[in-house]
């Protein structure tokens, strides 16, 4: 059992690991409080950057001397490998820790519990899985990288009561209200990507940047959604799929650079076919082209832009993961979310839900209905918030 103290101290070492939230990507968010014999606090930390020091190293030097002896709380277990830094566990060990309590064991296969046999080795006393179910929620997408090579995908849709994300023209700015659309860019903030579709691009031209979060620290999630004091807004790695290479080069996502465009063409239409100078234009943006496994229906061995195939979406989610991403937020149209609906690529829906009908307009997803109820997909509710006048929703396939 796990008393009452050392609930109180891991729920402290969460906290801290949530000020990482939107920077410790692609490593895990982590916190670490160390606490005395005498049941003080003498020093606490978490991982800000990847490539810098981790939380035990941070709590260890506030805390000097006075680690020796000390209770070590820490919200995933102390890494064992040497890495861009030196194994976490060594340096518990050499600090003299007394004892490390641990909220869950790293999924990644080159810790996986070697941490807490060296600690354990060491004659350090180690428990673990106090507020595990906190700590693998703050991490899902490190978990599903790290164990199934893809990143956790989550897909936001902003839409009005009767299920409908813009008029039938295609109007959509702004069916939510203004705090709606700020938690929403909480949300991207704390993605390591976001993925759009060319249609969306064609309707809307969208930035996909972090802009407008919200003033407060949005206790309406269980995670700050305000940007943590001092810490300048990162900006997530963003993604098109766009098969036929599609994208106006004046496009917003274009001319900011940084964008990774997945097609479905052959190579030879990008290099002396009539794409050619249109991808060295998009490359001199700064767009990065990732040529997809195709899925063409066509006999012919080449992906023209005449009979181009449709990008891999488990391809391109297992390239994303291979990069580092953890999270991968999804803004795009109903085709777009059809597809990855139907592939059972998606994790979990953001929702925002208005208070407003729009009639026969233009749907979340494009999916053939089920033959019979028994047949729908089905989610269940995680959470359910009223943000401003709008409510948000999470729903998952499936429980983590």
């Amino acid at each position: 059992m796990f008393s009452a103290a050392d609930q109180q101290w891991m729920e402290r070492a969460l906290a801290l690991a949530r000020q990482g939230l939107r920077s410790a990507t692609p490593n895990p968010r982590v916190g670490c409080v160390l606490i005395s014999a005498a049941g003080a606090l003498v020093g606490e930390g978490w991982h800000q950057r990847a490539g810098e020091a981790h939380a035990e190293v941070h709590a260890l030097r506030a805390a000097g001397q006075d680690a020796r002896g000390s209770t070590a709380y820490v919200t995933l277990e102390p890494c064992a490998h040497f890495g861009r830094t030196p194994p976490c566990s060594n340096a518990l060990i050499d600090a003299g820790v007394a004892r490390v309590l641990v909220a869950m064991e790293d999924p990644n296969p080159l810790v996986a519990g070697r941490g807490l046999d060296r600690l354990r080795e060491a004659g350090i006393e180690v428990r673990c899985g106090l507020l595990e179910d906190e700590a693998r929620e703050l991490n899902l997408g490190f978990v599903s990288r790290m164990t199934r090579g893809l990143p956790w995908v989550r897909l936001k849709v902003a839409a009005s009561l009767d299920g409908r994300t813009a008029l039938p023209d295609g109007r959509s700015q702004w069916i939510t209200g203004a705090a709606a659309r700020a938690d929403g860019h909480a949300w991207r903030a704390r993605a390591c990507a976001i993925l759009t579709g060319i249609g969306t691009v064609r309707d809307d031209d969208p930035q996909l940047t972090v802009r407008d979060l919200p003033e407060s620290d949005g206790a309406q999630i269980g995670q700050p959604t305000g940007q943590p004091t001092g810490q300048p807004i990162r900006q997530p790695m963003r993604v098109l799929i766009d098969s036929r290479l599609e994208v106006d080069p004046g496009a917003k996502l274009v001319r900011a650079g940084g964008l990774l465009l997945a097609h479905a063409l052959d190579e030879h239409w990008l290099a002396t076919g009539p794409l050619a100078e249109k991808a060295r234009l998009l490359k001199d943006h700064g767009v990065e082209l990732w040529s997809s496994p195709t899925l063409s229906s066509s006999s012919s061995s080449l992906s023209t832009p005449s009979s181009p195939g449709k990008v891999d979406l488990g391809a391109l989610l297992a390239e994303l993961a291979r990069r580092g991403v953890n999270e991968l937020h999804v803004e795009a149209g109903a085709g777009l979310n059809g597809s990855l609906v139907r592939e059972a690529r998606v994790d979990e829906l953001l929702v925002y839900l208005a208070p407003a009908l729009l009639g026969d307009s233009r749907a979340m997803f494009n999916l053939e209905p089920p033959d019979a109820l028994e047949s729908a997909k089905r989610l269940y509710f995680h959470e359910m918030v009223k943000v401003g006048n709008d409510l948000r929703i999470l729903a998952r396939f499936k429980p983590v």
